[in-house]
């Protein structure tokens, strides 16, 4: 009886720590990549191609303002740890150079998804435009660059291409979940442009900095911030007075502000020109709530949709 007591407390044992196992282990049996991104896009990206073949680590706390944030002794040494470090770009993370030279871990492939992305300067300006010197006041380029979804598809393939450099044996599978997420940015892209086509305004002015650039570009909008591509920034009177003037020569109703940020200048804006407050989510980072409830970068960006049409009086 006692050997048989025995002997079933064993199996159970061995079975507990075979499904340990199997909870790090993808279904052809090898262990799964560690992946580290840097903002929530790439965060999500990254986990909707390497799905079980990876565990996928988000750099940025949930609820963090990510312009302001700088890598903890605890982050350097998630990174030093983990295969794959995929990132926005060095103007949107630039602390990667410093932190990357000072890791010395041969495993550790760094990827920058903007690759094969052409940005634009600070304030809107493509860099093919006649005048290159637009924009220079906001500082460098603007590296919100997954708000146009043919930027976020992009970023998707370099995403791929680096679990692939990793991970050969799974190209397969990392092929075709990255064709079946670019199919869903496709379809994005496609809502966006019928739901803006047919709008009374075409021009939408934000209390916050110089996020939806890329967004506006690409469906023919017009859009005006209170400051620059720095967050940490303060509008100035003169531009205070400048979006209200906006806001009223338009005819808008709506002023948005952004998550993450205090809205109190969007607020200001609001009392002075009678304009109701919406939000857009510029997706660099979520809130925890919605970490926790899986929110996704599409769902972000359907929200954003929804209110874009109700402040651009969309039919």
């Amino acid at each position: 009886m006692k050997k048989s007591y025995l002997a079933t407390v064993a199996c159970g044992l061995v079975f507990l720590i075979f499904c340990a196992a199997c909870r790090n282990t993808p279904a052809g049996g090898k262990q799964r990549l560690s992946v580290v991104a840097s903002l929530f896009p790439v965060y999500d990206f990254a986990r909707q191609i390497a799905r079980d073949r990876a565990d996928v680590t988000l750099l940025l706390p949930p609820g963090t303002e990510p312009h302001s944030f700088d890598p903890r002794p605890a982050d350097i040494i998630t990174l030093t740890h983990a295969d794959l470090f995929f990132y926005t770009n060095i103007y949107m993370e630039p602390w990667v150079q410093k932190i990357l030279a000072g890791i010395t871990s041969a495993r550790l492939l760094a990827v920058d998804t903007s690759t094969g992305i052409r940005l634009m300067e600070a304030g809107g300006q493509d860099p093919e435009d006649e005048d290159p010197g637009h924009g220079h006041d906001h500082g460098g380029k603007d590296p919100h660059i997954w708000l146009d979804p043919l930027n976020a598809i992009r970023m998707v393939e370099n995403i791929r291409d680096g679990l692939i450099r990793k991970d050969p044996s799974n190209r397969e599978f990392y092929t075709r979940n990255a064709e079946e997420y670019v199919h869903q940015l496709q379809g994005l892209d496609s809502r966006f442009t019928a739901g803006l086509a047919d709008c009374r305004k075409k021009v939408f002015v934000s209390g916050g900095h110089f996020t939806f650039g890329y967004l506006a570009r690409r469906y023919g909008l017009t859009y005006v911030s209170a400051y620059g591509i720095s967050p940490n920034s303060e509008p100035t009177p003169g531009s205070l007075a400048s979006i209200s003037r906006t806001l009223k020569d338009q005819g808008l109703r709506y002023i948005f502000y952004e998550e993450l940020l205090s809205p109190r200048t969007a607020e200001t804006i609001a009392k002075e020109t009678d304009a109701k407050l919406l939000k857009l989510n510029g997706a660099h980072n979520i809130t925890k709530e919605d970490f926790e409830k899986g929110t996704t970068f599409l769902s972000l960006m359907e929200r954003n949709l929804a209110n874009l049409r109700t402040g651009l009086e969309c039919r």
